[in-house]
């Protein structure tokens, strides 16, 4: 947490491998005791969820999951992996409907499965509730809390609100006492 402009968004992108080139880092990011600071970004196996779900416009929402299954599921797997997928989260109607012709909370937790069925190593959240209304917010946060720890993938969240917090998790406030941004 911290105030705008304090440099978290710019820590995700850089663990993410999506630092701006007006950005320099200096320091290692290590994941699962590797250096993957030095790998391009489709290579450090860090999901990322955004406040915008950031899916295809040209894409059915099926093609969407199998777009972010590992490389090695191929053909029709692919469609079947994704079609279950929408099953677990009780979306199954939609897999062939594209992303404009679905709500705001339908989209946000197709784009959060999209990013599980990449099997990340690490997850970061740059704010992923901020755009939803209150009584929604609450209930995908929840959610997607759930979601991450039953995949026990470790998480860094980027938020300005208190409330977004999982209960027994780490906080780490910026600026901290006496520094500026």
């Amino acid at each position: 947490m911290g105030p705008s402009g304090c440099g978290k968004s710019t820590l995700l992108s850089a663990i993410a491998g999506h630092l701006p080139v007006d950005f320099t880092l200096t320091g290692a990011i290590h994941l699962n005791h590797q250096n993957i600071g030095l790998q391009p970004a489709h290579k450090r196996q860090v999901g990322i969820l955004f406040q915008d779900d950031l899916l295809f416009p040209h894409l059915t929402i099926a093609e969407n999951l199998a777009f972010a299954l590992p490389e090695s599921v191929k053909g029709s797997e692919r469609k079947q992996q994704a079609i279950e997928a929408l099953k677990n989260i009780s979306l199954s109607k939609l897999a062939n409907v594209f992303p404009d012709q679905v709500s705001g909370g339908q989209r946000a937790r197709i784009s959060l499965t999209r990013m599980l069925l990449a099997t990340p190593q690490a997850v970061l959240l740059d704010e992923p509730f901020s755009k939803l209304d209150k009584a929604l917010r609450e209930q995908f946060r929840d959610w997607v809390i759930e979601q991450l720890a039953s995949a026990n993938i470790p998480t860094l969240m980027v938020t300005h609100d208190e409330e977004d917090i999982p209960p027994n998790s780490r906080c780490i406030t910026w600026p901290w006492e006496g520094e500026t941004c």
